[in-house]
């Protein structure tokens, strides 16, 4: 079931840091269809700083998100990324590879979410054929990249109202 995300009323974020989107490589089309709604998101939101990186699979994205998280806390005293967005697929093929990566792609990037204290928005799809990806990437409002941008910016936007 397709659900339509409002993006009507997000919260305002003053003084956008910045996002990290990562992207797998596998099914790059689609992918990078989720990412192109999300920036578009994340613009409008007014988020100049938005880099994005291609990785080998969806297995590599926790590692990335855990370098680009320690990277930043040792060499800054003031954290700029304020979230990372993931994108990836993963198709449902004959042998158990799916569900191995799907679940410690999901593990890993809860583990650097909760070391980091930085949310980790994820739209890492594990579909059974490339038809549901397909349908999740497309150029309309029910873009997953879209669903990304709205939970990382009222994320961003409820971690400064407690943390002010």
């Amino acid at each position: 079931m397709k659900a339509k995300v409002d993006i009507s009323n997000l919260p305002k974020i003053t003084n956008p840091g910045r996002i990290c989107v990562l992207k797998s490589k596998w099914h790059l089309q689609y992918v990078q269809s989720m990412a192109d709604a999300c920036r578009s998101v994340l613009e409008d939101a007014g988020y100049t700083q938005i880099d994005e990186y291609i990785l080998p699979g969806c297995l590599e994205i926790p590692l990335a998100a855990r370098d680009l998280l320690a990277e930043e806390t040792e060499h800054n005293a003031n954290p700029k990324i304020d979230a990372i967005v993931c994108f990836g697929i993963i198709v449902k093929g004959d042998t158990l590879h799916f569900e191995m990566i799907s679940e410690e792609s999901m593990r890993g990037l809860g583990s650097v979410m909760h070391d980091f204290r930085r949310p980790i928005l994820v739209e890492i799809l594990p579909v059974f054929e490339m038809q549901q990806a397909i349908d999740r990437c497309s150029d309309d409002e029910f873009n997953k990249g879209i669903e990304a941008a709205v939970a990382a910016i009222e994320m961003v936007a409820w971690r400064r109202s407690i943390c002010s």
